[in-house]
């Protein structure tokens, strides 16, 4: 496997707490390129580049793992709810097929 690269300027994480269900909402700024679209001035296809996997944890707790396909959008965003507390440490972490890593931690409040 090729050494990884990280990126740590695309992924932002935002969570707020509210009568104990803690709501995420992170957005990563990625071309997720399917592979599948023409380039109008060769006529080749552009390269596939995308999001492959993904992981959540919480205070060091793994609570969410994604496996992604050329079916999510450019510039995904994503969203989900937990039982939890202010002050609850929330760390992202995805990969892509070019093996650069995308980070991106919050905290709740």
């Amino acid at each position: 496997m090729a050494e990884q690269k990280k990126d740590e300027r695309t992924v932002r994480v935002h969570a707020r707490e509210q009568d104990g269900i803690v709501q995420v909402k992170a957005l990563i700024r990625h071309p997720m390129e399917t592979g599948l679209r023409r380039d109008p001035t060769t006529g080749g296809f552009f390269p596939e580049h995308i999001i492959t996997e993904g992981v959540v944890w919480v205070n060091g707790e793994l609570v969410l793992e994604m496996q992604w396909s050329i079916a999510i959008s450019r510039n995904p965003f994503i969203e989900f709810r937990y039982r939890g507390k202010k002050g609850d440490r929330i760390d992202l972490r995805l990969v892509d097929d070019q093996d650069t890593i995308f980070e991106g931690s919050g905290v709740v409040k």
